[in-house]
C-alpha cells in the first residue's frame, strides 16, 4: 500500500469559460468537481495505474463530507482522512478558451492540537502497512511548521522511503527530515537553496537533506540527481492544456517507480509521461491515458556525468 499525505485536503471546482477578463461577469460552460488536494491528486493517479492507495490527512465541514463522499467513488483509494472541526477549503481553477488557467486557493481550516495529536496516532498506525509515503501539499493554519520533517523521520524509523513535494517554510523545514525524494519545482527549488540554476540549486537541496533531488522544469522535462547519477528528462514536444495536477502526476510516476523497484531511468519516463499527459486531462488527477502510452516511447531521458 502506497500512503499519501494530504493535511491541507481541498474540494477541487474547475469553471470553463470561453475567456477570462477582469472585473466582467462570465458564463461558465462546464463545471466538474473532484476530491483535491495535492496527495490526493498523487492517490487517484496512482490508482488508475493499478496501485493500492491510502489517503490521509484532515477533512471537515461541509466541504469535506463531499470531498470524502466523491472520495468512496475512486476505485482502489481507500480514506483514512481524520475529521477536524474547521471546514475543507476549496480550489478554484478557471480555466479560458486558450488554455490557461487561473488558481484561487483557500487557506484551509484552523487545526487544533487535539486534532494534530490525532493526525499523528494515525499516521503512526498507517506506516506499518505502507510500502512508501508522499508527503504533499501547504500546511493548514495551527499545523507546526516543521511538521513534514517529523513525519518524514517517523516514516524512515519505521522503514518507509518518504517523498516531500511542498513549498515555502514548510519545504525549508522539511528537507532537514531527509525525506528520501525531493520533488520541487524550479520556483520552490530557487526559494530553497537561493540559486536559479537547476543543477547546482539541486545539488545543494541534496546538502541540506534529500537523498534524491527530482526538479520539474516545467517544457524542459525534469533533472534528476540521485545516489546512482543524475539524469534528464523531457517530453518530446510542449503541450498544451491545463497544467494543474502536472506535478501531482509526476509524483505518482515516481512512487510507482520507486515501489516497483524500477532504475531511474524508467521511473523518469513513467513520470514525466504521466505529468505529460495529465496537462491533456480537464482536471487534476486525471491522466489521457492514450497519450500516456503513447508517450512512454517518446520521452527522452539522458544521462549525464559526473554524478553528485
Amino acid at each position: 500500500m502506497i500512503l499519501t499525505v494530504t493535511l491541507n485536503t481541498a474540494l477541487d471546482i474547475t469553471y470553463h469559460v470561453p475567456s477570462l477578463r477582469p472585473h466582467a461577469s462570465h458564463r461558465v460552460s462546464e463545471v466538474t468537481e473532484r476530491p483535491g488536494g495535492k496527495g490526493v491528486n498523487v492517490a487517484r493517479v496512482l490508482a488508475a495505474l493499478g496501485h493500492e492507495v491510502t489517503v490521509t490527512g484532515f477533512a471537515g465541514g461541509t466541504t469535506g463530507r463531499v470531498l470524502r463522499d466523491r472520495l468512496t467513488e475512486v476505485p482502489g483509494v481507500l480514506d483514512a482522512l481524520v475529521p477536524v472541526s474547521g471546514a475543507t477549503r476549496r480550489t478554484i481553477a478557471v480555466v479560458d478558451g486558450r488554455g490557461g488557467t487561473t488558481q484561487l486557493n483557500e487557506p484551509g481550516p484552523v487545526i487544533g492540537h487535539a486534532e494534530w495529536s490525532a493526525f499523528q496516532e494515525v499516521y503512526d498506525d498507517l506506516l506499518a502497512s505502507a510500502s512508501a509515503v508522499a508527503l504533499c501539499g501547504s500546511l493548514p493554519p495551527g499545523v507546526p511548521v516543521g511538521a513534514y520533517a517529523g513525519l518524514a523521520r517517523t516514516a524512515r524509523a519505521a522503514g518507509v522511503p518518504v517523498l516531500l513535494d511542498t513549498s515555502g517554510a514548510a519545504l525549508r523545514r522539511g528537507v532537514a527530515g531527509r525525506p528520501d525524494v525531493l520533488k520541487p519545482n524550479a520556483e520552490e527549488l530557487a526559494e530553497l537553496t537561493g540559486s536559479h540554476e537547476p543543477l547546482r540549486a539541486t545539488q545543494d537541496a541534496r546538502r541540506r537533506g534529500a537523498g534524491t533531488v527530482v526538479a520539474s522544469l516545467g517544457a524542459q522535462g525534469v533533472l534528476a540527481v540521485t545516489p546512482e547519477g543524475r539524469w534528464r528528462a523531457a517530453p518530446p514536444a510542449h503541450l498544451h492544456g491545463n497544467p494543474t495536477g502536472a506535478g501531482d502526476s509526476l509524483v505518482a510516476g515516481l512512487l510507482a517507480g520507486l515501489v516497483e523497484h524500477l532504475p531511474w531511468p524508467d521511473r523518469l519516463t513513467r513520470a514525466v509521461a504521466l505529468s505529460a499527459a495529465t496537462v491533456l486531462s480537464p482536471v487534476a488527477g486525471e491522466f489521457d491515458r492514450t497519450a500516456y502510452e503513447e508517450l512512454l516511447g517518446r520521452v527522452a531521458v539522458t544521462a549525464e556525468a559526473n554524478a553528485a
